[in-house]
């Protein structure tokens, strides 16, 4: 396991402080964040969670830290089948089923469907269930949903742009591999480096071939505001919004 001093110095140059700034927003001397960085000297629990906190670290990477320098983890990872998680769950099932006719995923970190309502059915149709169970490669797989979104290069633009944000401020190896295999796939549309918006653009929809015609919709992702618990923190509602008035009716006909 690395030590708790090196791996301070990446979380800091992660985040692109310098000693200083990290001493100035933690209210630690410089000489000190010098001494921890290096071993020269041993954080305390509440230190290690007062530089975690100014760094603002994932809670999974707080439990490292504090793991790394021997202290226990002071964050839980509770499975959502644990009774404890009851109100979390009846607030998910809430929001998904309220949600309805239109499509709504829960996600984890890692982009692993956790859940789904009844309106993800016409988004998934006719896709191997195995691909469907991380949305990001069901979304850009050749064999997922791709083939079928109108704006394919725009759309990939997009969620590998939010992916390569998401990976700077986790830092998980798992989703650099995700990201290095989504990158792989084919794409024969133009890829813009660079979002500029068109006249009356206000946001980047997903335009989906439908026999019933062309679907386009946004989405709006949700987070639990005070998380105290690993796996809590790293879920996410994606809410997915018809973006005209065809996709809203071929929906509520769908749904019918």
């Amino acid at each position: 396991m690395t030590s708790v001093g090196p791996l301070l110095r990446g979380w800091r140059e992660n985040r692109r402080l310098s000693q200083l700034d990290l001493s100035v927003a933690a209210d630690i001397s410089t000489r000190h964040i010098s001494f921890l960085e290096t071993g020269r000297a041993r954080p305390s629990r509440e230190m290690i969670l007062r530089i975690a906190d100014c760094l603002d670290l994932p809670l999974r990477e707080r439990n490292r830290l504090l793991l790394s320098a021997g202290f226990a983890p002071v964050y839980g990872e509770t499975s959502l089948s644990n009774p404890r998680m009851a109100a979390i769950q009846a607030a998910i099932r809430q929001v998904l089923t309220g949600h309805e006719p239109y499509p709504a995923v829960v996600v984890d970190q890692r982009w692993n469907l956790v859940d789904a309502n009844a309106g993800l059915a016409l988004l998934a149709d006719g896709i191997d269930p195995d691909l469907t169970a991380n949305v990001l490669r069901a979304s850009l797989h050749p064999e997922g949903l791709a083939p079928r979104i109108v704006n394919h290069g725009e759309w990939r633009a997009h969620l590998l742009s939010r992916l390569r944000r998401q990976i700077a401020f986790t830092a998980d190896p798992e989703l650099t591999s995700l990201y290095e295999e989504l990158r792989d796939y084919p794409c024969d549309q133009p890829e813009p480096e660079i979002e500029f918006p068109g006249p009356g653009d206000i946001f980047v929809p997903m335009r989906l071939r439908h026999e019933a015609g062309e679907l386009r919709f946004f989405s709006i992702m949700a987070t639990f505001g005070t998380p105290l618990d690993v796996t809590v923190a790293e879920l996410a509602i994606e809410s997915f919004f018809p973006a005209d008035d065809h996709t809203r009716r071929v929906m509520t006909q769908f749904a019918r």
